[in-house]
């Protein structure tokens, strides 16, 4: 019993048998640039021999192409709708050789120059018509991995049929004479023991499992199907391999049966599509961005005042080499005439509360911004921020920044933790997240979500987090997923031009969602104005304990609480009052109160502690009545079981006015 799919098809097709000859102008020369059925088309000189490079009008993702053996112009129905649907055609005169070795080390050599030059996919697809099935089995068999599938008309599958006559069919002595000076064979006998014909060694292409698919003519006299497809498939099948025979049998049956119509090249070039793996639709990382309000006023101001001042304020992954310095650099490129002055007020473990206290100190002082980058998503969920004090900060930063410069533009950002990824994968929003954008929302303010960006492209085998990316504070290639997607969002905000009557536009500012949101917040060095037992002020701090600190935490003025302490009062005005601390090995814990209210306990030592001094914002109290208030603070005998001592060492007292 026949082990093959036998599909039955009646066809009628055009006919063109004219081909170009081969030349030697030289390697790889493009000759002219011309068109093929509609189609641009490069015809040039490849290791002496003609060849041709089809282009479609626009490519599918990943180059797609289908490689033909012999007869470029025969039968091309096919090879126009694949150049329709995004395919290219490519092709190399090795005339009569036969698929011998010589052959097939050009073949190896063209596809190495077509990858090269016209970035063609890995893996393609063959075509063969005739004598074309040596070529293209030969060439199949040495590369299966890179081979999609096979399409063969009326092939020769094994060169002792034709154009030899050792077996059945009518051979060709003329051709028979070439094909034994392709091979190098010194007589019939060396020729007749031959074991390299496509038929002897299919089982590599079978393993693979790459599907054929033969057009044949049932009467073809010159390459009988009976021993060139028949049993050369049955052999693959039994194998393992894929196979699929089509009987054309519409007239008229030309050249002894060896030339056919086609009436269904739409059946070929499917089977060459289903065939083809192409890449996965890239993830665009406009997927990922709000546009929003957009950023107009900052495309105003860079192209036609020539005058930017653009604060990138955030954490560690802000303040760390990377994304900043390639946006910093971007800008400069896209602007070139425009003078920029870049704020970095990035902070190692500062959410948006430490930002909307330090905005006046880190961004402001200079004067308003034009542009702000703002991201604070890893930090406020790590630093275990509730989601009130999210949003009270977010808002205020925000509101602050657009009180300065009601022009000021806004890009929100949130980037990528292991966390985040989790819960994105189980269909959730972080929480944190959900609040920053109900902000970003709120204002109209552009927003980019990195985190769920990196997960689906990660997902998606675009990269991987161990290898790619690598941590939280992203490695290089992470760095640069962040810059590529910011700048994805900048080009599009900023497409056009700016014409002579174009103005900026004051964001307007709608209603609180907060009314308690610390958009009037300030830093207040903390001093001691008289003497207070267990209370000492120095104005150059610094580790004595070889521990690290950040940035303005060492070699500053600082308020040191120790124990057993009275008791320390600060007077303020405001609705919000925190204190932002170094909170390092010794750390301890105090009691405050506000306004003679109840006493309340807080430990300043953090899981992070016992590393480094660490800068520490707490928040003591919030949605205060405006007006005057009265904080005080006093250590506690007791301490945290990692801590070393019983200290407080305060750096500011933060307010919101």
């Amino acid at each position: 019993m026949k082990l093959l799919t036998i599909l039955i098809i009646v066809g009628v097709c055009m006919h063109c048998s004219v081909f170009a000859k081969g030349n030697s102008t030289g390697a790889d020369t493009i000759e002219k640039h011309d068109t093929w059925h509609g189609f641009k088309r490069h015809v040039f000189s490849f290791e002496g021999k003609e060849a041709r490079v089809v282009f479609p009008d626009k490519a599918l993702d990943g180059n797609p192409w289908v490689w033909r053996a012999r007869f470029p112009d025969w039968h091309t129905e096919m090879d126009s709708m694949l150049l329709s649907e995004g395919f290219h055609i490519a092709w190399v005169n090795t005339g009569n050789q036969f698929g011998s070795p010589k052959a097939m080390q050009t073949w190896a050599n063209f596809y190495d120059f077509l990858r090269e030059k016209y970035k063609l996919n890995e893996k393609l697809s063959l075509e063969g018509v005739s004598r074309g099935g040596l070529f293209i089995y030969n060439y199949a068999i040495a590369n299966p991995e890179k081979i999609n599938c096979i399409y063969a008309e009326a092939p020769v599958t094994d060169f002792k049929y034709w154009p030899g006559k050792f077996k059945h069919g009518k051979g060709d002595k003329e051709q028979w004479a070439l094909l034994m000076k392709a091979y190098g064979f010194k007589n019939n006998n060396e020729a007749k023991a031959y074991t390299g014909n496509p038929v002897d060694k299919l089982e590599p292409l079978a393993k693979e499992r790459v599907p054929v698919m033969h057009m044949i003519g049932l009467n073809d006299q010159i390459v009988p199907p009976q021993y060139n497809t028949f049993s050369f498939l049955e052999k693959y099948v039994k194998l393992g391999g894929i196979a699929t025979i089509v009987p054309c049998t519409e007239e008229p049956q030309e050249l002894e049966g060896h030339h056919f119509p086609i009436q269904t090249p739409r059946l070929a070039a499917d089977f060459i599509k289903y065939h083809t793996k192409l890449p996965s639709q890239k993830i665009k990382s406009s997927d990922f961005h709000e546009m929003r309000n957009g950023l107009r006023n900052s495309f105003i101001r860079f192209t036609r005042e020539k005058k930017g001042r653009v604060a990138f304020l955030g954490g560690s992954i802000t303040y760390n080499p990377g994304w900043r310095d390639s946006i910093c650099a971007y800008l400069q490129n896209r602007f070139p005439d425009t003078e920029f002055e870049f704020i970095a007020a990035g902070i190692p473990s500062m959410g948006t509360t430490p930002a909307a206290f330090r905005l006046e100190r880190d961004v402001l002082a200079s004067g308003p911004v034009d542009l702000l980058f703002e991201e604070a998503a890893v930090n406020d969920a790590t630093n275990q921020r509730t989601s009130e004090e999210q949003i009270n900060a977010m808002e205020g930063i925000v509101r602050h920044v657009r009180k300065a410069n009601p022009l000021t533009d806004i890009v929100m950002m949130h980037f990528v933790s292991p966390g985040f990824m989790e819960e994105y994968r189980e269909s959730k929003v972080p929480e944190v997240i959900r609040n920053h954008e109900r902000v970003a929302r709120h204002y109209q303010i552009p927003s980019i979500n990195l985190a769920k960006e990196v997960t689906e492209r990660i997902d998606a085998g675009e990269f991987s987090w161990e290898d790619d990316f690598r941590n939280l504070h992203p490695s290089p290639f992470g760095q640069n997923i962040y810059y590529q997607s910011i700048k994805s969002l900048l080009e599009k905000a900023w497409l056009g031009y700016v014409a002579e009557d174009d103005k900026m536009k004051v964001h307007q500012s709608p209603a609180m969602i907060s009314k308690a949101c610390y958009d009037k917040g300030y830093l207040l060095p903390a001093t001691l104005p008289s003497p207070i037992d267990g209370w000492t002020w120095t104005e150059n701090w610094k580790p004595s304990d070889n521990k690290s600190t950040r940035e303005n935490y060492t070699d500053v003025p600082m308020l040191i609480g120790n124990y057993q302490s009275d008791i320390y009062e600060f007077e303020f005005e405001g609705t919000v009052v925190g204190i932002a601390v170094a909170s390092g090995p010794d750390a301890g814990m105090i009691d405050f109160c506000i306004d003679e209210g109840k006493w309340q306990k807080l430990d300043l030592f953090t899981e992070w502690s016992s590393q480094l001094h660490l800068p520490w914002y707490y928040t003591l109290a919030s949605g205060l009545e405006k007006g005057k208030h009265k904080l005080k603070l006093k250590m506690r005998k007791d301490k945290h079981n990692a801590s070393t001592g019983n200290v407080a060492r305060i750096r500011y007292f933060y307010i919101n006015k």
